[in-house]
């Protein structure tokens, strides 16, 4: 066999080779997974975080609301991991 005959023997079984992998995916049926989606979870609702919500939009005047001041005082509380304390009654000067 002279090289020319070798590299046209060559050629034909590679031609050969891709024309059976075309055929075989192109016969091949791709059923598409179903798409399944996770199911949203809704956090209880939190009446901390509403009215912190509600203090927000008081924008400067929430800093004299007694509301504010104890919601911001319980919201501190629960990122610092305190457990809240009943208030204690609080001594004046003057007495």
């Amino acid at each position: 066999m002279d090289g020319k005959m070798l590299a046209r023997l060559g050629a034909v079984v590679f031609v050969a080779i891709a024309i059976t992998a075309t055929v075989i995916e192109m016969t091949r049926k791709d059923d598409p997974a179903p798409v399944r989606t996770a199911p949203t979870l809704q956090p209880p609702a939190d009446p901390l975080r509403a009215t912190l919500r509600r203090c927000q939009q008081l924008g400067e005047a929430a800093t004299s609301d007694p509301a504010c001041l104890a919601a911001w005082a319980e919201s501190r509380d629960r990122f610092l991991g305190r457990t809240s304390a009943p208030d204690a009654p609080r001594q004046t000067e003057g007495q």
